[in-house]
């Protein structure tokens, strides 16, 4: 008879499924926000933002600072996490719903697997790469359907290049963990954008403020507050308590959390189709996950 898993197991994956449910809102939140405010200045303000929270974190616990060596892969970890990902899905809200973001987005942990595997040299099986490739046919395939001819949307291009920005920087940031806790280094990354952020926050910022609406204000603090950082802390959290294989599964649940927010928040009616293909997006990740290692 098997035994039931730990408390530590547990806790990590309640944990994990809080960060799940943080990172599902951000697309309904975002669309939410770049209906009154400027997409940049959805992007580089909500860093700046978080930048702000994590100076005064990392200042208080008195982190020191990260290794010059590491001060690349930091770069190209905020070019992909910081500015590309926020960046990207925020014009593609302006130009699609975010039940269908959420369904593109669902074949993330299958790109950032490929990522990994073609920056750290890890070798997968045939299967897993199949299994890539049923994936990302999956989601042109309801990309196309959406559109409703032989083309993408913009905003379906733009998803996409947020795939690859958020793949490259998940597997980059997940190199320099192996020095210091996963949201240390969310918080220098942070950090060190700030120089950039807060004046391109200024500069796309509302010419008048009092004029966006209380929503659109909400919506910005979430993605600035829990997309950008403290989700990190419990998703990070849930991985090192629970283990990156078994609680990373948590994140095929992430799609029906942005379904579901987009409904109740952006009332986006969310058909039978959208479900379908979501349904199968997470079952083609679910069985790559198992097929990773050759």
């Amino acid at each position: 008879m098997p035994s039931s898993p730990s408390p530590r197991i547990l806790l990590g994956l309640g944990l994990g499924f809080v960060g799940v449910v943080i990172f599902g809102a951000t697309l309904p939140m975002t669309r939410l926000a770049v209906a009154a405010l400027d997409p940049w200045f959805v992007t580089f303000g909500r860093a700046a933002g978080a930048g702000i929270l994590a100076a005064a974190i990392l200042a208080i616990l008195r982190r020191p600072l990260p290794d010059r060596r590491d001060l690349p892969l930091y770069g190209i970890a905020m070019a992909g996490l910081i500015a590309g990902f926020p960046g990207l899905t925020a014009l593609a809200m302006v130009t699609v719903p975010a039940s269908h973001g959420g369904v593109v987005l669902g074949v993330l942990p299958l790109a950032t697997a490929v990522a990994a595997a073609l920056v750290s040299g890890e070798r997968p099986s045939l299967g897993f790469w199949l299994m890539g490739i049923v994936g990302a046919g999956l989601v042109c395939v309801f990309a196309l359907r959406q559109a409703g001819g032989l083309h993408l949307s913009a905003g379906d291009v733009f998803l996409l290049l947020a795939v690859a920005a958020a793949a490259l920087g998940y597997t980059v940031s997940a190199m320099l963990t192996r020095s210091r806790p996963g949201w240390e280094v969310v918080s220098w990354m942070l950090v060190l954008s700030l120089p950039a952020t807060i004046p391109a926050a200024w500069w796309f910022a509302p010419a008048d403020p009092g004029a966006v609406p209380a929503s659109a204000w909400w919506s910005f603090a979430y993605v600035a507050l829990f997309s950008q950082y403290i989700g990190f802390f419990f998703w990070n959290a849930g991985l090192a308590l629970g283990g990156i294989a078994r609680v990373g599964q948590v994140q095929l649940l992430q799609t029906f959390v942005t379904l579901a927010v987009a409904a109740a928040a952006n009332g986006e009616a969310v058909g039978p189709e959208t479900i379908i293909f979501a349904l199968a997006v997470a079952v083609v990740v679910l069985v790559g996950s198992r097929m990773r290692s050759g």
